[in-house]
This record gives structure tokens, C-alpha cells and sequence, in this order.
């Protein structure tokens, strides 16, 4: 046994009141945190438990508190926020238009002489652009019947369809403060797995489709649950895990598609798999005049499930705690281990439903390595832009589905380069995550922030008249 006493681990300070002979050796002091002389416990300050809780696993959460703080900020804030960045992101749009127009750079030679008409065509370029994207993402109204007019918002649905359901993976993942950038990989898995159930297996419809769809969201809980059960047990980053884990997928999974007798189609050189079955795939909702599928119903069922997951449930209030500050977490009586494998799995299951939409819905003549489609990276975009809030993803979802269904109407009737919108989507991440980061990385006060050290000056009006 060591001869050290409480007393002798928290040494008294000439302020401290002598301890009660009929306490054991001042046992009470023992049970204090550390407190400054204005009475105020100390941030930081080791209390009972905590030594013992610091060294039952890994830490959880990043080393630098400075990067944890910066990782808050960028994954949940206020909607102006999100606002903002879509509007900054749509201006800086506009200014690519109009830099690639040719009139604008016509009309700007002279600028000086006669400066409306650089105006006019400016407003001509973006305003035509803007126009041409309403049509092909919302509302055709040029279109002759409702049917027609509706088109682009059945399809900009279809596009957002699986962009929803990756968003919640990769947003509840965000709400735990785990970083899940292996969506791709967690698609392409899903989908080997969906697909081969879909196209090897026979059984009657709803059957089928649900068997193919739960053998697809095994396959994305697992493949993100072996990098969420490598932070766990070793402190292994996630990020770096998963990317490994997404080269991991995509070179097993063309493989694949490349052997004969696996996923590859009978009597054919290309690697991509045979149609799926009819009984495996998921029907249009509104006809087969229209793209949108039943995986856009399984997504807003996604989207409730999510919801009361992280607000009306003891293990989404874990997942939030964790998120929030895991040492507290920890200390607080919390697996958060635990909860680190078991939000993976959950996140990795929401991509693995995107990845079945993809097959059983979108591409059901068969598919090859591509099939993922930049989902896994534009969904870390709508989880950002969503704040991390089921209904928020919900909406940035939908929002980058109209992006990519108006886009094509803008190439093709305006001649505005398809690539704008990409670079639209870069600068609404771009003015969500830049301030924070660069406050992280230049060492910079977050908004509102008290200096260090202030606290600890601070006396109280009592003890300055003593």
C-alpha cells in the first residue's frame, strides 16, 4: 500500500480552511475538485474518477482541441449559415458565367464607352442560366400539360433520393464527432451485395427487393463498422481508415465485375453485372413516365428514423454526448466505444440504402465500378450543408438533386459548362468549413472565446476588500 494520503495527493494552499480532525485525514478535501482562490473549480482539473476513467481506452476524440472545436463548428450551426453559403456559392456562379459568355466578353471590350451594354449582357447570361436550371430541376414552364411540367421535379427527387439517405449516414456519424468520408466505399459494397442477391436470387416480389435491400445495408454496416471498431478498440483515425477502406472496395468490387462465375454477366467481357430481376426491383411511384422509385419512400422513412433516433432515444442521446465531449461522456458512465462501432454500423447502413437505391432503382440493367457516382463525397457536402439535422439533409438533398437535374437543361439550352454547378457546390463547402479551419489552423480565438487564463485573475469583491 503507498504511504500517500489524500492530503499529500491534494496539497492544502494557505487559503484552504484546515481540514476537520473527525474527517479521516481529510477525506472531505478529497472528494473536491480543484478549485482557484475565487471558489471556482479549475477546467480541466482532475476530480475523483476521472484518472481512472482516462485510462480505460483510446481517446476518442481528437488530440488538439483546437481541431475538435473547429469540427463543432463546421458540422452543426445556424441555419443563416447554411443560407449564406448556398447564396455566396450561387454569386460566385454567376461571376463563372459570366466570364465564360461570349457576349459578356464582347460587350466588355468597350466597357468604358458603353457600360450597359456589359450590364445587359451580364444579366442576360446569369439571369438565362438561373432561368434554364429552374426549368430542368423544379417546374418546366414551357411545357404544354401539368404532367410535362412536373417532369423536373420528379427527377431532381430521383437524383436526391440516394443523396438523402448517404447524408444521414454520413450526418449521424458527424453528430457522434466521427468523420465517415468512406461513403464510397461503403456504397460500392452495398451495392455488390444488393446486386448479386438482386440478379442470382429468385423469389417473389416484395421479397426479393427486400432481401437484396438488407443484404446491401449489412454489407455498408459492416464495411463502416470495421473502421468505427478500429477507432474503438486501437484509436485509429477514421478518416484514414476509411479512405483505405474505399480503394479497398472499389478494387475488390471491379474484381468482381471483371471474374466470371462472380458478379460478372454470363457471356460478356465487360465488367458489369446481368439486369436485375423484376421481382428485385424497386417500382416507379408514379409511373413509367416518370424515373422516381419506392427508394425515395424507403429514404423519407430513413429521414424519421433518423430523427428519432438522435432526439427521442437513449442511444441517440449517447451518440450526442459522445459528439459533444467524449471524456465526459466517459466519465459520465457512457460506452463510448461503444457507441463508436455502433454508429458506424448505423451510418454505414444509411449508405448501404443509398448503394441498394442506386441498383434496385436507378441502375437496374446492370452496373459497374461507377456505380456509386461521387454519392459517397457529395453526401459529406449535404450533411454540411444540412447542419447535420435529418431534415436539413433532407433539404440540402433534394436542393443538390435540382442541381444536377438542372444542370444538363443548362449546358444544353444555355451553353453554360456543366462544371459550374460542381464549382457551385465546392464553395458552399468552401463558406461553411473555411472559417473554422482557418481559425484551427492559425491558432485564431473562436468568436466569443474568454483568453485563458482570465478566470483565474478574476476575485471575488470579498476578497479584494480583505
Amino acid at each position: 500500500m503507498s504511504d500517500i494520503g489524500p492530503d499529500d495527493r491534494h496539497p492544502r494552499r494557505p487559503t484552504d480552511p484546515p481540514a476537520d480532525p473527525a474527517s479521516p485525514a481529510g477525506a472531505t478535501d478529497a472528494a473536491q475538485p480543484p478549485q482557484d482562490s475565487a471558489g471556482e473549480v479549475e477546467v480541466g482539473a482532475a476530480t475523483p474518477g476521472t484518472e481512472h476513467a482516462r485510462g480505460l481506452a483510446p481517446a476518442m476524440g481528437p488530440a488538439d482541441p483546437r481541431w475538435h472545436d473547429a469540427f463543432t463548428r463546421i458540422v452543426s450551426g445556424s441555419w443563416a449559415v447554411s443560407v449564406g453559403a448556398v447564396l455566396l456559392a450561387v454569386l460566385g456562379g454567376s461571376v463563372m458565367i459570366a466570364l465564360t459568355d461570349d457576349a459578356v466578353r464582347e460587350a466588355s471590350a468597350y466597357f468604358f464607352s458603353r457600360p450597359g451594354d456589359t450590364l445587359g449582357a451580364v444579366g442576360s447570361a446569369v439571369g438565362g442560366a438561373y432561368a434554364a436550371l429552374f426549368r430542368g430541376a423544379v417546374w418546366d414552364v414551357r411545357a404544354d400539360d401539368f404532367a410535362t411540367a412536373i417532369r423536373p421535379l420528379t427527377t431532381s427527387l430521383t437524383y436526391a433520393t440516394p443523396l438523402i439517405a448517404a447524408g444521414l449516414g454520413v450526418a449521424l456519424a458527424f453528430r457522434a464527432g466521427l468523420f465517415n468520408i468512406g461513403g464510397q466505399g461503403q456504397i460500392l459494397v452495398a451495392a455488390g451485395a444488393a446486386g448479386w442477391v438482386g440478379f442470382a436470387v429468385d423469389a417473389p416480389w416484395p421479397l426479393h427487393m427486400l432481401l437484396a435491400m438488407a443484404a446491401g445495408m449489412a454489407a455498408g454496416a459492416v464495411w463502416a463498422g470495421i473502421a468505427g471498431l478500429l477507432k474503438a478498440t486501437t484509436g485509429a483515425h477514421e478518416v484514414i481508415v476509411t479512405i483505405m477502406l474505399n480503394y479497398v472496395a472499389f478494387y475488390g468490387l471491379s474484381y468482381l465485375l471483371a471474374t466470371p462465375g462472380l458478379l460478372q454477366a454470363p457471356g460478356s467481357a465487360n465488367p458489369r453485372t446481368p439486369a436485375m430481376q423484376g421481382s428485385a426491383i424497386m417500382p416507379d411511384l408514379l409511373g413509367p413516365r416518370y424515373n422516381l422509385h419506392l427508394g425515395f419512400v424507403f429514404a423519407l422513412l430513413a429521414v424519421v428514423a433518423v430523427w428519432w433516433l438522435l432526439n427521442r432515444s437513449a442511444l441517440g442521446f449517447t451518440f450526442r454526448a459522445v459528439g459533444e465531449n467524449p471524456e465526459a461522456a466517459r466519465v459520465a458512465g457512457m460506452d463510448v466505444p461503444r457507441a463508436t462501432v455502433s454508429v458506424m454500423l448505423l451510418a454505414g447502413g444509411l449508405l448501404g440504402l443509398a448503394g441498394t437505391s442506386q441498383v434496385l432503382g436507378q441502375v437496374t440493367t446492370g452496373f459497374g465500378s461507377d456505380i456509386d457516382a461521387g454519392i459517397g463525397f457529395d453526401a459529406i457536402t449535404v450533411a454540411l450543408l444540412g447542419r447535420s439535422a435529418p431534415v436539413g439533409v433532407l433539404a440540402a438533398a433534394i436542393l443538390f438533386g435540382g442541381f444536377k437535374a438542372g444542370g444538363s437543361v443548362m449546358q444544353a439550352s444555355q451553353g453554360v459548362p456543366i462544371e459550374i454547378v460542381l464549382v457551385v457546390q465546392s464553395l458552399i463547402v468552401l463558406f461553411i468549413a473555411a472559417p473554422p479551419l482557418v481559425r484551427a489552423v492559425f491558432r485564431l480565438p473562436q468568436p466569443g472565446a474568454r483568453p485563458a487564463g482570465r478566470g483565474r485573475a478574476r476575485r471575488t469583491r470579498k476578497e479584494v476588500s480583505a
